[in-house]
């Protein structure tokens, strides 16, 4: 089972950052805060990073999370925007390292089959499914905040599960080599 914790998660961008925090207490998430960064006014592309950063340094001071889940860029049509979303992530990163956090990333797709069983789901189904999860209503107007949500969800799920490649390499050796109490 995973420890008591409190996870960050961040969904990257450069206009709309949706972060979200979830405790994990007795091996269960429960939802603690959500919203967004709304970056769109600011016409610098390097103020908008000096806010995500002062952002996610504040979101730190305040949950104490012990990781940050981020979302990973992935490659669309235009790499301009896979360039703007890897500098977005990176402004939240630099504020979690710095304070001794565990950086977690994960691929869209993959976040999307932990929460929906689907790697092609919509932001709907996600926000219907992490609303579930969490016992929660969500607004419509918060789908980056949801992503951001299902990005936490993301890493206690992969963190609570044993085999999983980012607990160790995932093999039956690590296994036993974790859970020596479990071995008869």
């Amino acid at each position: 089972m995973i420890k008591d914790s409190t996870i960050l998660g961040i969904d990257p961008g450069t206009n709309i950052l949706g972060y979200g925090v979830i405790r994990v207490e007795g091996g269960r998430p429960h939802y603690v805060t959500m919203g967004v960064f709304d970056l769109r006014k600011l016409r610098d592309p390097y103020e908008k990073l000096v806010n995500i950063n002062a952002g996610v340094e504040e979101l730190v001071a305040e949950y104490h999370p012990d990781a940050l889940a981020v979302e990973s860029p992935f490659m669309g049509k235009n790499a301009q925007v896979v360039l703007k979303l890897g500098r977005a992530q990176g402004a939240a990163i630099i504020a979690a390292v710095r304070e001794g956090i565990s950086v977690h990333e994960y691929a869209p797709s993959q976040a999307k089959i932990a929460i929906c069983g689907n790697g092609l789901a919509s932001k709907t189904q996600v926000a219907m499914m992490v609303e579930k999860t969490l016992g929660i209503d969500i607004d419509p107007e918060y789908l980056d905040a949801t992503d951001a949500l299902a990005i936490a969800l993301c890493h206690f799920y992969q963190s609570s599960n044993p085999f999983s490649s980012s607990r160790g390499k995932g093999d039956w050796k690590s296994f036993i080599a974790s859970n020596p109490d479990r071995i008869k």
